[in-house]
């Protein structure tokens, strides 16, 4: 039997190793609460039982022969790791850079001689009613531009998003693929590239989640992505879908989603997770023009977005430095010690993010995709220079992710462009309603280290 998981992790599979306290040998791609319950495979800390019998499978294609043992009369098998055939993937995955520090030449062109102002820059860059303006841009940003591209018709064009489909594809109300929308630099980038590779007839969900109403940050800064995104595509159906949730009632939810992270475990997962689960459901409120079209005004319906495609920015922050802990990495270790952080971020995104990821995403019936972890993608950004990719002198919203940075001003999303990085547990607000529930405040919860404290049981998430 051969199984097996692709180089990146972008799919989720589990396993169940047999062990002294269950023989089975499982695969799945989602820890099944049924299996999970009858397990005695169970770490006790304090009295309290933890859950600890799915491992994610790391990243690989494996085989494993069978036969049966008179002697002890069951199954053996022996499993294999077998290596990567293709020359390509195997380079990809040692992620390895050529150039990692600038020489003192290439350090001096790194230095502006005078900190620009950016929103004038913008503009004086906006598109006019002749056109885009043909800007002086960064040659390296033009290839990842070009690799982005690639990468978002790879997974938007008719065959890949309509497979099988024999419907009417030309129906007004069509949309075929979402974007999981902050606002933020990643989905922003996301949001106008699909805009160029979909057809104009589709409409694209915006998908968004807030456990503080109008007021979190994600809802504030998606709000203004949106007007943006109206100004570079007017006759695009763009829809911006606000999920509102409200941590104190999701109970029964809270638990779902703490069988669907698992093999994760720790307060940070689980905040992760429910945002990510109840924005891909895609249950939320629209804005809708009523009256004369010129008349700007609208009402709040409720909407649930039926597309069957989302599309999520992994991947971007781990590989153009968008993390604090980069910058920290950059000013104790420099470059050297950056590039390896970042290395290090690429080489457990299997273990960290993706599996969890897209069994919360896939659990609503939608199929996450990755464009920034497209090969050819992470080949370009490898080839490039690091310190063409960040330059983490340069204070936040300009030289993290710089290179994304000036991607976005050539798509003409000049305000995303200056925005600094928002995780989504932040973002959205959930981190601080589940800080105040479960820690009794947002100080008590940092004093605890709340981020990477493990949730043993399910007792306390009542």
């Amino acid at each position: 039997m051969w199984f097996g998981r692709d180089a990146f992790g972008r799919r989720s599979l589990l396993v169940h190793w047999p062990n002294l306290e269950d023989c089975r040998f499982l695969l799945s791609s989602v820890s099944p609460i049924s299996s999970v319950e009858q397990s005695s495979d169970f770490e006790v800390e304090n009295g309290i039982t933890n859950i600890n019998f799915w491992d994610e499978l790391s990243c690989g294609v494996y085989s494993v022969s069978i036969g049966s043992s008179k002697a002890h009369k069951c199954l053996l098998g022996e499993v294999k790791k077998h290596e990567w055939t293709n020359p390509i993937l195997k380079e990809l995955v040692k992620w390895e850079r050529t150039y990692v520090e600038p020489k003192p030449a290439e350090l001096h062109f790194m230095i502006p001689s005078k900190q620009p102002d950016v929103h004038s820059i913008c503009l004086e860059r906006k598109p006019s009613g002749l056109g885009p303006m043909q800007t002086s841009v960064p040659v390296p940003a033009q290839t990842v531009l070009i690799a982005l591209r690639e990468s978002m018709m790879r997974r938007t064009t008719r065959s890949a998003i309509f497979p099988a489909v024999t419907c009417d594809l030309q129906q007004e109300e069509v949309v075929p693929v979402a974007i999981l929308f902050s606002g933020g630099l990643d989905s922003m980038i996301l949001a106008a590239l699909l805009d160029e590779c979909l057809q104009p007839s589709y409409g694209i969900d915006l998908l968004n989640v807030s456990f503080d109403g109008q007021s979190a940050p994600d809802r504030i800064s998606a709000k203004a992505g949106l007007k943006e995104l109206q100004r570079i595509s007017p006759l695009r159906r763009w829809k911006l879908v606000e999920v509102d949730a409200d941590l104190s009632k999701l109970t029964q939810e809270t638990k779902h989603v703490m069988s669907l992270i698992n093999p994760a475990k720790t307060y940070m997962d689980l905040n992760i997770g429910m945002a990510l689960w109840l924005a891909a459901g895609g249950d939320g409120w629209v804005h809708e023009e009523i009256g004369e079209i010129d008349n700007h005004n609208y009402q709040r319906v409720k909407y649930k977005s039926k597309a069957r495609i989302l599309l999520v920015g992994s991947g971007a922050d781990e590989q153009c430095a968008g993390y604090g802990r980069h910058k920290t990495k950059y000013r104790s270790g420099s470059w050297l010690g950056l590039n390896e952080e970042m290395k290090l971020d690429m080489q457990r995104i299997w273990k960290r993010n993706l599996g969890r990821d897209d069994r919360c995403i896939a659990d609503n019936g939608k199929e996450a995709r990755f464009p920034f972890l497209d090969e050819d993608v992470i080949r370009t950004l490898l080839d490039i220079p690091l310190w063409e990719v960040a330059n983490l002198d340069q204070p936040s919203g300009t030289g993290d992710k710089k290179i994304l940075r000036e991607v976005a001003q050539m798509l003409g999303i000049y305000e995303a462009a200056t925005l600094p990085k928002r995780a989504i547990q932040f973002g959205s607000r959930i981190a601080r309603e589940s800080n105040r529930k479960n820690f009794g405040s947002n100080r008590a919860a940092n004093q605890a280290s709340a981020g990477s404290v493990v949730i043993y049981g399910t007792s306390n998430l009542t």
